[in-house]
């Protein structure tokens, strides 16, 4: 019978249909009006509990659209109960035999409430924390402690719900945290450098003519021997000739006769190089060498620790360095005068997460000046920064390191300069070429420790300036002294010893301490004045 009654229903309309379409102009169609009702109130209950709802007046139906979210019992025709059974969203309506709505509802389903809230007065009495719950959902705001507390009540509620419902934490600290970020750069650089120049000057004793090559210096000149300046005696004897026959120059310095036709080299000094020289006499020629040599090795090691402190969410500068001015021209022929910084600066933006990690926004940098790359301006030589610098975002808990930038560089650069031709005579063409070299090693590393920190009392920190004697004259001269104490060695800082369980952070009350109590001595190499939360 329904198929007949679902064939019937498509046939009439066809038919009504077609009969509009030929009778459109003389007989047009009534719209008809369609009441589509929404829910009109709304309903919040906790799974395993339920709410008995009074009616306006007596009702014949009433519909759900989800059973396993909600259900529905009628004890009379003006009294319903709705109960929860599981966590989620549902529609309820309750119609008079009419056919008209006494009441419909969206009914929302979620854990209890005020379970929660008394679990966390108890386990927390000095947070303010409001719970809400929709469907399979517990969100947690307000305001607490200390940034562990967040994850404590997180657990809590996790657990009373059970795994099937998430819970959100949005949770803020009453007090901002601090945050002390200690960064290191350790870097170490070597470098090698070679540098070696032939030069060679010759003169022809017959003609006079010189011919040499030199490289980077002056290389000198070749002359006669003057001896002008020594007696000249009689030196027959050395020949076997008769006395009076042969006259040379004598050197009374030596004791020796000098030969005639002697020749002086004067070879000069290379700047900053060592100079390796030899001269002789070749084939009537009067031939000068040197080999300008040198060899550099450096080694350069840097270690900068910056420590700096502020609160969660603001930002930290800071700068152990220098300005070095820079000369601007204005354009009306006025100069202006603007400032560089250089050195070890550092600049951070930490925020401390609810489950106590500390988010940071870092930009740490090394910077020094450099004569490489330098230009002039005016007359005025304005020098280049060499730097290092990184800056990147990292998640770290307190006290945990990471290395946010890491460098290895090896460089190596050769240059061979020579004579054309010359130069590339086998072993002799050394004389008329210049060979450096120069590598370079670099290793640098940046890591970045944060710190959760909390302030101590004054009696607890400890100066590298407290106890500091001076010595005096006896000390410093005969016992090699810098402080009267005997050691040479001056207090450093230490950590605060833990403090008993005193107010909340939000409290201004300190705790209590002796106000007698002596300054420790010890070092465990922290920064003075912070008690590291770990």
């Amino acid at each position: 019978m329904s198929m007949q009654f679902a064939k019937f229903g498509v046939y009439s309309i066809a038919s009504v249909l077609a009969l509009a379409a030929t009778s459109y102009a003389s007989a047009p169609l009534n719209a008809q009006s369609v009441n589509i009702s929404v829910p009109q109130s709304q309903i919040s209950i906790s799974v395993g509990r339920g709410k008995l709802i009074t009616l306006p007046s007596p009702i014949e139906d009433i519909f759900i659209a989800d059973d396993n979210i909600a259900d529905v019992q009628v004890r009379s025709p003006r009294q319903v109960y709705i109960y929860g059974k599981t966590g989620g969203q549902t529609s309820f309506y309750a119609t008079s035999g009419s056919g008209k709505v006494v009441y419909s509802a969206e009914v929302s389903v979620g854990a209890e409430i005020s379970s929660i809230d008394q679990m966390l007065r108890l386990a927390m009495p000095n947070a303010k924390i409001s719970v809400s719950t929709t469907n399979n959902f517990v969100l947690l705001t307000g305001t607490i402690a200390d940034p562990d507390d967040a994850e404590e009540a997180e657990n809590l509620v996790q657990a009373y719900v059970g795994e099937e419902t998430r819970v959100v934490s949005r949770l803020k600290t009453a007090t901002p945290m601090q945050v002390n970020l200690k960064v290191r750069f350790a870097e170490v650089s070597r470098s090698l450098a070679k540098n070696i120049n032939g030069n060679v000057m010759t003169r022809d004793t017959t003609g006079g003519f010189q011919f040499g090559v030199a490289r980077g210096r002056n290389f000198g000149t070749i002359t006669d021997f003057d001896t002008s300046g020594f007696p000249s005696l009689d030196a027959s004897s050395l020949f076997g000739l008769p006395a009076g026959s042969v006259s040379l120059p004598f050197n009374t310095n030596t004791g020796q006769f000098i030969g005639m036709g002697g020749t002086s080299f004067n070879t000069g000094q290379a700047s900053g190089l060592d100079t390796i020289t030899a001269a002789g006499r070749l084939f009537g020629l009067d031939i000068s060498t040197a080999l300008d040599v040198s060899e550099r090795v450096g080694l350069a090691t840097t270690l900068a620790s910056p420590n700096l402190t502020t609160i969660s969410g603001e930002t930290a500068t800071f700068l152990a360095g220098g300005r070095f001015p820079i000369p601007m021209s204005t354009g009306l022929g006025e100069v202006s005068v603007t400032y560089q910084d250089f050195g070890v600066s550092l600049s951070y933006t930490p925020t401390v997460l609810s489950n106590g990690r500390i988010s940071i926004r870092v930009k740490p940098s090394v910077s020094e000046l450099s004569s490489n790359g330098a230009v002039k301006v005016n007359g005025f030589e304005i020098p280049a920064i060499s730097t290092r610098e990184a800056e990147t975002t990292v998640e770290l808990g307190s006290g945990e390191s990471f290395m946010i930038a890491g460098l290895m560089q090896n460089t190596y650069n050769s240059a061979v300069e020579k004579t054309p031709g010359l130069g590339d005579v086998p072993i002799l063409g050394n004389l008329f070429k210049s060979d450096g070299y120069r590598k370079n090693e670099t290793e640098l590393m940046i890591v970045v420790t944060p710190y959760l920190v909390k302030p101590v009392n004054d009696e607890d920190i400890v100066l590298p300036t407290d106890g500091f004697k001076q010595a005096n004259d006896f000390e410093r001269v005969f016992m090699n002294r810098h402080s009267s104490d005997g050691t040479g060695d001056r207090p450093k800082p230490s950590v605060a010893p833990p403090v008993a369980s005193g107010p909340a952070l939000s409290s201004m009350a300190p705790p209590a301490q002796d106000k007698t109590a002596k300054k420790s001595s010890g070092s465990q190499g922290a920064a003075p004045g912070f008690s590291f939360d770990q």
